[in-house]
């Protein structure tokens, strides 16, 4: 069973707001960026996008549920592209990105900026405990559609393209990943785990909004 009243208050939490509605994605909505401005922008997407499995692979570790184990292993499952590697989500992205003009080392090998190092090791600390890795899991849940979609705006401006699998697999299985991370809110939790899982959630919104911050500055 899923605790909707959680589920609405983590959705309308004022960092995850502030994610969604960040002035990067304004930006994206008002100009078309340069090939080179949106290959920096995907080459640092890469790197969340390519630890995200391994994020999961930890969570799943630690949590002590099987309940839990269950929800974060069928988003892993989809992650890593249900039983065939040629389907996983960072290989749609490769595709998608040369496909589209851009080049395999600069979608997929370009160094992290000081602001995705910060992000990355977010992601790696939070499965110290399995509270704080849940909260990572359904802030970053709750916010993935808004900032893919984005992401699939920018690059169809900058290259004129209209199919973008990347963006198409997240479209058809992104609704599944939060109705499943919501079932682990619908699991028994003290006042002081939940407002462990709020700070997880509300320091990984932070962390997203760095990103983009730092984006931002580079390419505008």
């Amino acid at each position: 069973m899923r605790n909707q009243t959680i589920e609405a208050a983590l959705a309308k939490n004022s960092h995850r707001e502030q994610l969604i509605k960040h002035r990067f994605f304004e930006v994206v909505d008002e100009k078309a960026f340069s090939r080179d401005q949106a290959e920096l922008v995907l080459g640092q997407w890469w790197h969340p996008l390519h630890y995200f499995p391994t994020f999961l692979g930890k969570l799943i570790a630690v949590c002590p549920q099987m309940e839990m184990k269950t929800a974060v292993t069928h988003i892993l499952n989809q992650e890593v592209g249900e039983g065939d590697p040629a389907r996983a989500h960072e290989r749609f992205f490769i595709q998608t990105m040369t496909d589209a003009g851009f080049t395999k080392a600069g979608v997929s090998e370009a160094d992290m900026t000081p602001a995705t190092r910060r992000l990355i090791d977010g992601y790696q600390r939070s499965t110290d405990s399995h509270l704080t890795g849940l909260g990572f899991l359904y802030g970053t849940e709750v916010a993935d559609l808004t900032m893919v979609a984005k992401l699939g705006k920018l690059v169809r401006r900058t290259t004129g393209l209209k199919a973008l699998p990347w963006v198409d697999i997240h479209v058809k299985q992104e609704p599944d990943h939060v109705e499943t991370a919501g079932h682990t809110m619908g699991l028994a939790y003290t006042d002081e785990e939940l407002a462990t899982i709020t700070r997880g959630a509300e320091e990984m919104w932070q962390l997203w909004v760095g990103f983009f911050e730092e984006l931002r500055n580079r390419v505008v």
